[in-house]
């Protein structure tokens, strides 16, 4: 892991991209209904909170291994909104 601040910007662009996806499928699909869609950006919200919460943890004792761990939670996350964005 490069820096804290690194970790921070992927987290802000990973879920920020997916919330832009969910808006433009939302754009191109007009008819359809935006409940499934909204819950998906809801969703996305609460996880870039709380993996902001855990990066400014202070109380983790090994640090990279902490780092490293929100990088991988951050992954499986992120992958699992896009399946669900994928699957609107």
């Amino acid at each position: 892991m490069a820096s804290v601040r690194d970790l921070k910007r992927d987290i802000n662009y990973v879920l920020g991209d997916i919330i832009e996806a969910v808006y433009i499928w939302e754009l191109t699909n007009p008819e359809k209904d935006t409940k499934k869609s909204q819950a998906i950006i809801d969703e996305a919200i609460e996880t870039f909170d709380d993996l902001i919460v855990k990066v400014n943890d202070r109380s983790a004792e090994n640090k990279k291994a902490h780092f490293k761990a929100v990088n991988a939670e951050l992954e499986t996350r992120g992958r699992k909104l896009i399946d669900e964005i994928n699957s609107l």
